[in-house]
């Protein structure tokens, strides 16, 4: 009998560990929720999910080492899947709260959604609920996916990349933005799988595959 592969769910304090925990054990996977950095590190992929501000969550993954880790996992070639604020850590700073560095893995800034669009309507922000995602470029994730499927979000801030070429995934609300990026080992989503339905479960059985494959 084959051994599910096992994912650590970085804890770092964010509310929702638990039903993303159940989300991939549903997709075959064995989730470990842990805020010890070795942890991290001797798991086959990392899950980075989160909820919150993006400088309580910096400063919680610095405090515990656990920032180092998953840079190191990363590196070491573990698949990665970033959730929410998973997404937006990687980038070099947010203006949340004022200026707080991420991870800087990949080149931008995460910004707060106007109040208006560019024709000069009014924005509800935070964005919240149903939205649809285009799918777009090559991924092992992306061979698993429909071109488009309907996920929720839940967000006041989006990531804006310098590179157009790591989005991968985008959504309309008061204008195009990046709803998914990737990189060879990175495959970080804006919306919430463990909130999506099918959806969802489509894009985590997905990244169990990527795990597999990646052992």
């Amino acid at each position: 009998m084959s051994v599910a592969p096992s994912v650590a769910v970085v804890d770092f304090g964010s509310g929702n560990l638990r039903s993303v925990a159940r989300a991939l054990q549903r997709s075959g996977l064995e989730p470990q929720v842990t805020s010890d950095p070795a942890g991290v590190l001797r798991a086959d992929g990392v899950v980075l999910p989160g909820v919150g501000a993006f400088a309580d969550a910096a400063a919680s993954l610095a405090a515990k080492g656990l920032d180092q880790a998953v840079l190191r996992g990363i590196e070491a070639g573990r698949p990665y899947l970033g959730l929410c604020l998973g997404l937006q850590l990687l980038f070099e700073e947010s203006e949340e709260h004022g200026r707080t560095k991420g991870f800087g893995l990949l080149r931008g800034e995460v910004r707060r959604f106007p109040e208006r669009t560019a024709e000069g309507a009014r924005l509800r922000v935070p964005h919240i609920g149903w939205n649809e995602v285009v799918f777009r470029g090559r991924h092992p994730m992306l061979e698993r996916l429909p071109e488009r499927d309907f996920f929720y979000f839940v967000h006041a801030y989006r990531a804006v990349p310098a590179d157009a070429a790591v989005v991968v995934g985008t959504t309309d609300y008061g204008g195009p933005f990046a709803a998914a990026v990737a990189t060879e080992r990175i495959f970080a989503v804006q919306f919430h799988p463990e909130k999506s339905q099918e959806a969802g479960r489509r894009l985590l059985d997905a990244f169990a595959a990527w795990v597999v494959a990646c052992r």
